[in-house]
Formats: structure tokens, C-alpha cells, sequence
């Protein structure tokens, strides 16, 4: 998912919004209490849009939900500013009423791109899913999985025996990639980081960062005595033969940040946490 360089740090300077925003915001709300009401609040604020026809949607919860709302609009680039009614909220704003307005207005925009992965099954079928945060690769049994690496058609690592493997977004790279001591990637770098998971051969293996523009083939060894899954964000395949990643530039997604807490600069301060 690496930004487009609308501006520093791959962020534009605003998003393309009409001057009056009231009754053309979608709120949106996670099945929590605390989501629901705040969405009751802002609605009786400023008017309900039915999402397909708003200018912008206002996402109220957490991470999770921010990709729900992503993988919904896929396709359509609706901006979406996201307020945080969740536990995380890496991808979203800090929740206040005052002045959402003025935030809308001020708010800076990252255009980000999904992975698309296609994976071919045990049966011969072929799955397509888009990945917001990652693509990863996951043993199913108690074996280790094996599997063969293919960077633009040409073999990289001919046998990695590992727990899996993964290929991250930069917005993903704070995810489950960092948890798998894989390295993050600023907005911008058009990077996309391929990292292991529990490698157990070659021990000393710790990944790779590719171009943007990488095809990335997965193909899974002794896939009978060794099955793998394959997860894009939220979408598993179950005894996969092989996967092939890339980037999809013809898919455009838009988030909005208040100017002081970008997702660029939420990027860079997770390099120095601690």
C-alpha cells in the first residue's frame, strides 16, 4: 500500500472536499457501544449520507474497522478520516467532537494502493483477494512449511522452511510484519518489506525489501506432508499450491489525517518507540 507523492512524506496537501460538508458525511460505526454512540452524536450533528453518495466518510473505531471500511469502498477511492473508538487506532485520528468540520477541511490526504494476491488451491482454483495490510503464508499443521521464493520470475531462496512468510504494505509494515521483526517502511519509499516468520532454515534469514513494482511467486514445497494457508488481510485459502503478490496501482484508496499526526510522521515515530 505505498502512497502516492501528492506531497512531503507522500501526503497531499488536503483532500478534494466541497466547502459545505453538512448532511454529505457518512458516519460509519464498529458494533461497539462506545462507536455507536458517537456516531448517534455526529449524526444529529451534521446529517447522515447514505456512504455510496457522501463526499467523505468519518469511520468511528479501530484499526480493524478502518480495513473493514477500506475493503468496502475498494475501488471507489471515497475518503474515509477515521476516528478512534478502538483500542489501537494506528490508522486513525484521535476521537473528539469539537470542530469536525474544521478537522475535514484541514485534513491531509495518503493515497495508498492494496496487494492483490492470487492464489492457486490444491483443486486447481484460482482465488484473488486484496490485501490492505499484508499478505501472509501460514503452516496449517504442526510440519513447517517449505517454500520457494520468486522475485520477477527469477528464484531467489529455493527452500525457506519456515512458520511462513509475509508481504507487507508500508501502512502494514507497523502490523503484523513488525511482529515478525520485519523492518518498517516510510510512506513514499515505494517498498514493500517480505519477511519471515520463524525461519528455521536459513536461520540467519531475515528478509528482503522490494520495489513496489516486485512480483513476488510463492511456491509451496511437500504441500501434502506440509500444507500452507494463504491470508489476505482478512480472506484465507486453505491448501494453497501457489501465491503470487504484487502491488495493484489501478486501486486507489484515500485516508485523511489531522495535519499534526499524519501517518507519515506516525511511521517514522514507531522506528524510535521503545
Amino acid at each position: 500500500m505505498t502512497a502516492a507523492l501528492l506531497g512531503p512524506g507522500g501526503l497531499g496537501e488536503g483532500p478534494d472536499l466541497p466547502a459545505d460538508l453538512q448532511g454529505r458525511i457518512a458516519f460509519l460505526a464498529a458494533p461497539t457501544e462506545v462507536a455507536e454512540l458517537a456516531r448517534d452524536r455526529f449524526v444529529a450533528l451534521h446529517g447522515q449520507a447514505v456512504p455510496e453518495e457522501a463526499a467523505v466518510i468519518v469511520a468511528l473505531g479501530g484499526d480493524g474497522f478502518m480495513l473493514e471500511t477500506q475493503h468496502r469502498f475498494l475501488g471507489r477511492n471515497m475518503p474515509v478520516y477515521g476516528m478512534n473508538c478502538g483500542s489501537v487506532g494506528f490508522l486513525m485520528n484521535a476521537f473528539h467532537e469539537d470542530d469536525l468540520l474544521g478537522r475535514l477541511s484541514a485534513a491531509q490526504a495518503a493515497t495508498l494502493h492494496p496487494l492483490r494476491m492470487r492464489a492457486l488451491d490444491s483443486t486447481g482454483a484460482l482465488r484473488e483477494a486484496l490485501a490492505i495490510n499484508e499478505v501472509s503464508l501460514l503452516r496449517e499443521t504442526r510440519q513447517a512449511a517449505k517454500i520457494r521464493i520468486l522475485v520477477d520470475g527469477k528464484v531467489r531462496l529455493e527452500e525457506l522452511i519456515c512458520d511462513g512468510i509475509l508481504v507487507a504494505t508500508p501502512a502494514g509494515s507497523t502490523a503484523y510484519n513488525l511482529s515478525a521483526y520485519g523492518p518498517i517502511v516510510p510512506l513514499g519509499a515505494n517498498l514493500l518489506p517480505l519477511t519471515p516468520i520463524s525461519a528455521f532454515r536459513p536461520r540467519r534469514w531475515r528478509g528482503a525489501l522490494l520495489p513496489s513494482d516486485a512480483v513476488v511467486m510463492f511456491q509451496i514445497l511437500e504441500p501434502q506432508k506440509r500444507p500452507v494457508a494463504a491470508v489476505a488481510d482478512n480472506v484465507e485459502v486453505r491448501d494453497i499450491r501457489s501465491v503470487e503478490v504484487r502491488e495493484d496501482r489501478s486501486l486507489r484508496m484515500t485516508m485523511l489525517f489531522d495535519p499534526d499526526h499524519g501517518l507519515s510522521e506516525r511511521i517514522i515515530a514507531e522506528q524510535f518507540t521503545v
